[in-house]
């Protein structure tokens, strides 16, 4: 696994920092055999992406559906394009602390302002053990932002039984 860091200490960026991790990985992806990327971070910024954009093409992207559900068209930026694999949270009925706010229902949830399914799968996201910015150190996180790597390790094991 290589990691692209794109966020401060605090989960904090911008938008071009993200997109400025996708050119890294565009230009290293075959010389590294990056195959799947995972996108944990979204926002609400429409004048970076569509949902005709194409994140990095030739690899399989799962990115979160975003916590500002659950009403309609609540997807964020980039997991409205349809280019990628959206993924919400399937426990979101679970109270639980995201970014220091008690939330239920939070999942971001379809269809986008182009009329696209979203999110097109669901995996487990609360209370998930997740390391920290402290080395060594770990601490319970939720959201959709955790729900997203279970099921780009899930893509990962197809792809290996399954290349393409």
């Amino acid at each position: 696994m290589i990691a692209v860091k794109v966020l401060d200490s605090s989960g904090n960026g911008y938008a071009s920092d993200v997109l400025a991790g996708l050119s890294w990985i565009r230009r290293q992806k075959k010389r590294l055999g990056i195959r799947i990327v995972n996108i944990s971070v979204g926002s609400y910024a429409g004048k970076y992406m569509s949902e005709d954009s194409a994140l990095v093409r030739g690899l399989v992207v799962g990115v979160a559906a975003g916590n500002h559900g659950p009403a309609n068209m609540s997807v964020t930026t980039p997991g409205i394009s349809r280019k990628v694999i959206t993924v919400g949270c399937s426990d979101d009925h679970k109270k639980v602390l995201v970014r220091g706010n008690v939330m239920v229902d939070y999942s971001g949830r379809g269809p986008t302002a182009a009329c696209i399914c979203k999110p097109e799968i669901i995996a487990p996201g609360a209370k998930v053990v997740s390391c920290t910015n402290r080395d060594g150190q770990y601490s319970m996180k939720s959201g959709t932002s955790m729900a997203t790597p279970v099921v780009s390790g899930s893509l990962a094991l197809l792809l290996e039984k399954y290349p393409f």
